[in-house]
């Protein structure tokens, strides 16, 4: 009997580290690329949205736009993807959308640019990031709800933050192809091919991540609860806003040290295109090193504890941070370790959040639910950060923006955390 039950039990493990590997992988690829682009978003400038005559800062604005573009096109893919999700299986619809991602990214790195085509250029780079939109936006819900209804008991905050780490792997796995393409190209060469080469080597990765997902098994919380009625529109949609509001703070704060930070330090500071990504090599290092300890800390002491204490952190430290990176006389290593610190902080929210976004809605309706809240969220304070940034700094001259706006965000996060009811972790 007992070997009868740990065979039992060494099948359930075995299955949710197959989940947790395919809910993840796909979370790395898409990140991988949204940082790339990220990355990459002064060279693409330049090759796509600069005729003749056009000016720099302009031409970075064009390309945060469509960059932005693709995260509102995220909630309607959380919603098309989601409801197919919630009715058909996790399973079949992350092997779509997984397709889609690869498909489209890797098309990328094959258009011609406005050197070549003119004015159409732009459109078919924004076409692709619309249907990468749309593939990301299905992508968080599934992954999220595969790796939480997969998880052992009281192991979802551990489970749930593999998504959040695996973000910070593929943002890091960019920077780190940008990094080394800057190091070894001239810049002639990185304008000319270079910036193409992150982009076609999302192809291998997605036949990766695609042969993960093919071996995908149903969850067995959706194999029980597919006949259970939905609960009433109003609740669901009450759930959705406090998740985004939850999350608020993370998406924006991550976005503006994460990814917008090599543009900014270019365009603002004049740092160099090696300094930047050293800078945001640094951010991502230590946002990956505190993810997985903030779940597993989750699952201890709740999840609204862990997130309040990062919200509040970047909420009061934003600000100096940014004055530390401005300030000429401050030492590379301290600045170093300051941008260390402010991706630690945000680690503190990303790890417990997709536990507590999976928590606040049933099985039936936690694919399109929770990927609504997570894209809601990340179209307008993620998408939009790039944008709204360096729109304001152009307009206002202010440098201070990049602080002001991740500790809004943040002061947001915090109160929404603080009024909402506790759930139980676990």
């Amino acid at each position: 009997m007992t070997l009868f039950f740990g065979q039992r039990r060494a099948v359930r493990d075995s299955s949710a580290v197959r989940a947790l590997a395919a809910g993840s992988v796909g979370n790395l690829v898409e990140w991988y690329e949204f940082g790339v682009y990220g990355y990459f978003a002064t060279v693409i400038a330049a090759r796509f949205f600069t005729p003749e005559g056009g000016s720099e800062v302009e031409a970075l604005v064009k390309t945060y736009a469509s960059f932005a573009l693709a995260f509102f096109f995220r909630p309607v893919g959380a919603a098309l993807f989601g409801r197919l999700g919630d009715r058909m299986g996790r399973r079949p619809v992350l092997i779509l959308v997984i397709v889609l991602m690869t498909v489209a990214t890797t098309l990328i790195g094959a258009l011609p640019t406005y050197a070549s085509v003119g004015a159409l250029a732009p459109w078919l780079l924004t076409f692709l990031r619309v249907l990468q939109g749309l593939s990301a936006g299905g992508e968080f819900g599934g992954a999220v709800a595969v790796m939480t209804e997969s998880a052992p008991p009281g192991r979802r905050g551990l489970y749930g933050s593999w998504q959040s780490f695996t973000v910070a792997l593929g943002l890091l796995g960019g920077a780190g192809v940008a990094a080394l393409l800057g190091s070894l190209l001239t810049e002639e060469q990185l304008g000319d091919w270079g910036w193409r080469v992150p982009f076609l080597l999302t192809l291998p990765l997605g036949l990766a991540a695609l042969w993960l997902r093919l071996r995908l098994e149903e969850t067995p919380a959706f194999r029980r609860e597919t006949d259970t009625a939905s609960p009433p529109r109003r609740e669901v949609a009450g759930a959705i806003a406090l998740g985004a509001a939850r999350i608020m703070g993370w998406a924006a704060a991550g976005y503006t040290f994460l990814v917008v930070l090599p543009s900014y330090l270019q365009s603002t500071l004049g740092a160099s295109f090696q300094q930047a990504l050293i800078a945001t090599v640094l951010a991502n290092s230590g946002f990956a090193v505190t993810i997985v300890p903030a779940g597993l800390l989750s699952d201890r002491v709740g999840r609204r504890t862990v997130m309040l204490t990062g919200a509040l952190l970047v909420a009061l430290l934003s600000l100096p941070l940014l004055n530390l990176l401005q300030n000429t006389g401050t030492s590379n290593t301290v600045k170093g370790a300051a941008v260390f610190a402010a991706g630690a902080v945000v680690g503190l929210m990303a790890g417990p959040g997709p536990a507590m976004l999976s928590e606040l809605f049933p099985t039936n309706v936690r694919y399109t639910g929770l990927g609504l809240a997570y894209a809601l969220s990340n179209a307008v304070f993620s998408g939009c950060a790039g944008l709204i940034i360096t729109e304001t700094v152009k307009r206002t001259g202010n440098v201070d923006v990049p602080g002001y706006y991740a500790a809004a965000t943040c002061a947001v996060s915090v109160l929404a955390l603080v009024k909402a009811p506790k759930r139980k972790a676990g």
